[in-house]
């Protein structure tokens, strides 16, 4: 059995179910190498959120690991030298592996550990990157020609959907390198006990005081400003009024004073604060719209993934990675122009208030994502090692 050693940061809700399945499936052996440290397990203030975090679901579970020790000075991901582990290739080398997968360039080990493996063992990368963000001719060729060094240490780029493989395209990596890896979430978690947790999601909404006969609109994530949860204050009071509509903001963060007071005066609209994962099934069920609009480029938006595995129609901006993947216009919702009120409020117009229309669009949503699953990730990364 070929041995995988995988390279990340930190423990993530959306990679620990990939790792537990792909250890469980025992078609390859992995091993998960974290370069934070063990510090990274305590509860982390996160300023997008404007309050400490610490996820309520396992992320250690039923896959190898180890935490390696990082001698960093100032560790955490958010610059290249936060990542220094000195044992980072010895311990991969020693442990034997035949292959590896690292997540992330910029960080000091990582780098480190992707040019000496390159030759030795088979590299494998992954990343979400794209070149949404507009940026001048100058700054994109030495950008392009930097990213085409970096990714010379890999033997296979692992693409997570239409941009990012045009990202690594531009970057210069050959289409034999080039391997569909879907960008994925753990569906079945949130798919699981439909009727249970839709049983929980109306005892919520009638908590709330949402009308049964509401279209209620949810948008959850950090409040700030770019994320662009205003868009929805905004709008609701030109929609027509001959059907209610609803807007559930959830989270927390800089800009939710200013969201209330935006929103002070009108009764349809409702916060809540942060919602940890174990909760987050239920959340998307009191949405009949889960909307994702915003204004900057956001590599993918993992959260539509999470919407559509609940069955819930879409409505998201063109500054949302995912958006050219998953949203097919018309079938499981629509793709609105970033910032463009009047696009958003036709385009939620076009989706309509039947809810039984609105039902057979987030079926839609369930079909489409099921291809876009951990299961469908796991095998990518199989056959890459075993067969490529």
């Amino acid at each position: 059995m070929k041995k995988l050693a995988i390279v990340t940061t930190h423990p993530i809700q959306y990679n620990a179910p990939l790792f537990a399945l792909l250890s469980g499936r025992n078609k390859v052996m992995i091993k998960v190498f974290y370069t934070w440290g063990k510090a990274v397990l305590e509860s982390k203030f996160d300023p997008g959120f404007n309050k400490e975090i610490k996820w309520d679901i396992p992320l250690l579970e039923g896959y190898p690991y180890t935490f390696l020790e990082n001698v960093s000075a100032s560790p955490g991901s958010h610059h290249y030298k936060g990542i220094n582990n000195p044992s980072l290739i010895d311990e991969v080398a020693t442990w034997g592996a035949d292959a590896i997968l690292v997540y992330g360039w910029s960080f000091k080990s990582h780098f480190k550990a992707m040019r000496h493996f390159h030759g030795k063992i088979k590299v494998l990368f992954r990343g979400d990157s794209t070149f949404v963000t507009r940026t001048s001719f100058f700054k994109s060729f030495i950008r392009e020609k930097f990213l085409s060094f970096v990714y010379g240490y890999t033997n296979t780029c692992l693409y997570v959907g239409t941009y990012n493989k045009a990202y690594y395209q531009r970057a210069g990596v050959p289409e034999n390198k080039l391997v569909f890896a879907p960008h994925a979430v753990d569906n079945d978690r949130f798919a699981a006990d439909d009727e249970i947790r839709i049983r929980e999601a109306e005892e919520w909404r009638h908590r709330l005081n949402i009308p049964d006969n509401a279209v209620c609109l949810l948008f959850a994530g950090k409040l700030v400003e770019d994320k662009n949860a205003q868009l929805l204050i905004q709008t609701i009071p030109l929609l027509p009024q001959d059907t209610p509509y609803a807007v559930v903001i959830a989270g927390n963060g800089e800009y939710e004073d200013h969201l209330k007071q935006m929103a002070a005066g009108l009764t349809n609209v409702y916060f809540l604060p942060f919602q940890n994962q174990a909760l987050m099934p239920v959340l998307y069920r009191l949405a009949d719209i889960f909307v994702m609009p915003t204004l900057t480029s956001e590599t993918w938006g993992l959260a539509i993934n999470e919407a559509m595995a609940c069955s819930k129609p879409v409505l998201v901006s063109d500054a949302c990675g995912a958006a050219v993947d998953l949203v097919k216009n018309g079938k499981n919702g629509f793709v609105f122009k970033r910032g463009d009120r009047a696009d958003f409020k036709n385009k939620l117009l076009q989706m309509g208030t039947n809810k039984t229309e609105l039902r057979k669009m987030g079926n839609a949503s369930f079909d489409i994502i099921s291809k876009w699953s951990l299961p469908v990730l796991a095998e990518s990364i199989e056959n890459t090692l075993v067969n490529g």
